[in-house]
């Protein structure tokens, strides 16, 4: 009779653990890409990153070019001579990592400005995310794009049409499935 007892109490007390323990998940990268401040800061991010990969190209041709250059002029060279030019061509292909480094490395350009115009997008998504969770009662919320990965998922559990509808960007014509 107590091991009964014992037994219901374990089976209620895990029933309102797990009601209370609810849960859902977005897609951050379908919301994101129903901001147009988003795909105006992607459209800035890849003409800035253009830009900046033409000028590493033009610098890898430049120190291209001076390799050949020697290649062909080597015979007519003396030693001194061929010293110098290598210690240029040196001097660009240090000049060309260090510029790569600056503009593609961590903490370089490309990272600071991606950071500048994205960061602010992201937070404001998180924001409309954990009104979400506080309005739905939610204790945890994943994100289907990202690393997690999620072999099946109900969509009863989806709520990235509630976090763009916080965001003001909701439209029922157009769900997700």
């Amino acid at each position: 009779m107590r091991f009964s007892l014992l037994l219901l109490g374990f089976f209620v007390f895990g029933l309102n653990f797990a009601e209370g323990q609810k849960f859902g998940y977005i897609d951050t990268n379908f919301i994101l890409g129903k901001m147009p401040e988003y795909q105006k800061a992607q459209s800035e991010i890849e003409q800035l990153s253009a830009g900046w990969q033409k000028e590493v190209e033009d610098l890898q041709r430049a120190v291209e070019v001076a390799y050949v250059s020697l290649k062909a002029e080597e015979v007519l060279l003396t030693e001194e001579m061929k010293a110098e030019r290598m210690a240029m061509i040196q001097k660009k292909e240090a000049e060309l990592k260090e510029y790569q480094r600056k503009v593609f490395g961590f903490g370089g350009l490309f990272f600071l400005k991606k950071q500048e115009l994205i960061k602010p997008l992201q937070d404001k998504v998180w924001e409309a995310v954990e009104k979400v969770a506080k309005q739905n009662r939610l204790a945890i919320i994943f994100d289907k794009s990202g690393e997690l990965v999620m072999i099946y998922t109900d969509p009863r559990h989806d709520y990235t049409d509630f976090v763009l509808e916080e965001l003001g960007l909701g439209d029922p014509n157009d769900k997700i499935k």
